[in-house]
């Protein structure tokens, strides 16, 4: 079964007005009921009462007989509450008649209530089931009867106790005002619920619909709900789901398009060789054969690189991270593209070692990092130019910098460097092209790593990389 807010909200605040209003009631129960004796009247017995109420029974009993019915009774609604009590005091007795005295209760007129032979209300104070229950009361009734017919019936309310009789008496006097403030709470109890759930379900509701949005692939949705509560707080957490949803449908489109792209491009360069080949416009020379290799080379990286990637995203690319010095492993890869720079005609040097630099790694694969970043100097920086490594320990981690000469990347795309497929608008990826995946997958193999890839201008005029990592704790080396 499905309760709305509305609905939760009205039971938690009508318990929580019936809990106040319950306690506060217990006390005015406990200072009634366990005061009360030191001002109630000693020495009433509950045979006087009953033996009264006797004497009320017997002559409104013949006041019936004389009307035929209860038209004697006054017609003011308000009067009647009064008239039986002030009946009573007038009934005379046998024991007041003997000893001139009044040995009933003082407060009975007030806990006596006339019912009519179907026991709906007449006259006097009749204990409602609420009373009853909250004072934990009885009841006594007396059958009016006339020429053999019930035609109503005398309740007179009775304590446990005799001291608690003012007591009751006064809950009786009280009941009718006790229930229009229990009135009163449950209205005001509907209308804090109606007010608050209108308050909270205006957002759920814009919330439901904007999810609904998202489901069916509108990702521009945005709530735009300025609140200062827990609500606003999830409004402005769908509103940045939605955007990352936004931009993830975008990259996922986009990485098709240039997937397609870059696989299409060697495929056509193969394609149309291998079909001058066929048509006999060109033959099988070394050459030819070694141009369509190259092509297939190309097709090859590219698709190991999306190959690799895919694994990172999975998270199904091993790491055998062990303690590893990462400087000498450096060195060691930039000597190893000593002959593509002097092809290239760039000239590189290695600053001096850091301090430390044992780092827990997979060693081949920041090898591999380097490897590519270094590959991307050889491509992208124009000849005669150079290209310098640096190393560094800033606090608990190893800086290893990697500068390179002009052309350089504008300021505006050096937050978009290592996203896949993306290329600068700028002079370095205008020569030479480039899919883009590289750097993306050095980005996925250092954040596997915990450490990052920065990007920056070079003061060499070109592009500075810097790979951050974690240094070992508990190992201490010296320096190489």
């Amino acid at each position: 079964m499905k309760f709305s807010i509305a609905y939760r909200l009205f039971v938690a605040v009508l318990l929580s007005v019936m809990a106040v209003a319950a306690v506060g009631l217990e006390v005015v129960r406990w200072q009634l009921f366990d005061s009360s004796g030191a001002f109630a009247d000693s020495g009433k017995t509950e045979s006087v009462d009953r033996e009264r109420l006797h004497d009320l029974g017997d002559a409104l009993s013949a006041q019936f007989r004389t009307h035929h019915d209860w038209s004697f009774l006054p017609p003011n609604a308000t009067r009647r509450q009064t008239w039986l009590r002030e009946t009573l005091l007038g009934v005379p007795t046998a024991r007041q008649a003997a000893q001139g005295d009044r040995w009933f209760s003082s407060n009975l007129g007030d806990r006596i209530g006339l019912l009519d032979h179907d026991k709906h209300y007449l006259a006097g104070a009749v204990a409602n089931r609420l009373v009853i229950a909250f004072a934990s009361i009885d009841t006594i009734q007396q059958r009016l009867v006339v020429d053999g017919r019930t035609v109503g019936y005398l309740v007179m309310a009775k304590t446990q106790s005799p001291a608690d009789e003012l007591a009751v008496a006064f809950l009786l006097q009280q009941q009718h005002n006790l229930m229009v403030v229990v009135g009163i709470g449950v209205l005001l109890s509907a209308l804090a619920a109606a007010v608050l759930a209108a308050h909270f379900r205006r957002p759920i509701a814009r919330l439901v619909a904007g999810a609904r949005r998202l489901e069916a692939g509108r990702f521009d949705t945005r709530l735009g709900i300025h609140r200062s509560d827990e609500l606003g707080e999830l409004a402005d957490t769908f509103d940045h789901l939605a955007a990352r949803l936004a931009n993830t449908e975008r990259s996922r489109r986009q990485w098709v398009a240039d997937t397609s792209h870059e696989l299409r491009t060697p495929l056509s360069v193969l394609r149309g060789q291998l079909e001058a080949l066929q048509d006999g416009v060109r033959t099988a020379t070394p050459e030819n054969v070694a141009m369509m290799l190259r092509q297939v080379l190309s097709l090859g990286r590219r698709v190991d690189e999306l190959y690799e990637l895919a694994r990172a995203d999975a998270g199904q690319m091993h790491y055998d991270q062990t303690p590893n010095a990462i400087w000498p492993l450096v060195v060691d890869t930039a000597a190893s593209f000593a002959e593509k720079f002097r092809v290239a005609g760039l000239v590189a040097s290695v600053g001096p070692p850091p301090l430390r630099s044992l780092v827990r790694c997979d060693a081949e694969r920041i090898r591999q990092v380097v490897t590519n970043l270094l590959e991307n100097c050889v491509r992208y920086t124009a000849a005669g130019g150079r290209i310098d490594l640096h190393g560094k320990v800033v606090g608990d981690t190893l800086h290893v910098t990697i500068d390179d000469s002009a052309p350089g990347v504008p300021e505006s795309a050096m937050g978009r460097l290592g996203e896949r497929f993306f290329r600068a608008d700028s002079p370095r990826s205008d020569a030479l092209g480039g899919a883009g995946l590289g750097l993306a997958l050095c980005r996925q193999i250092l954040d596997a790593h915990g450490g990052r890839l920065e990007f920056g201008a070079s003061p060499l005029g070109g592009l500075r990389a810097r790979i951050v990592l974690t240094l070992e704790d508990t190992l201490l080396e010296a320096p190489p």
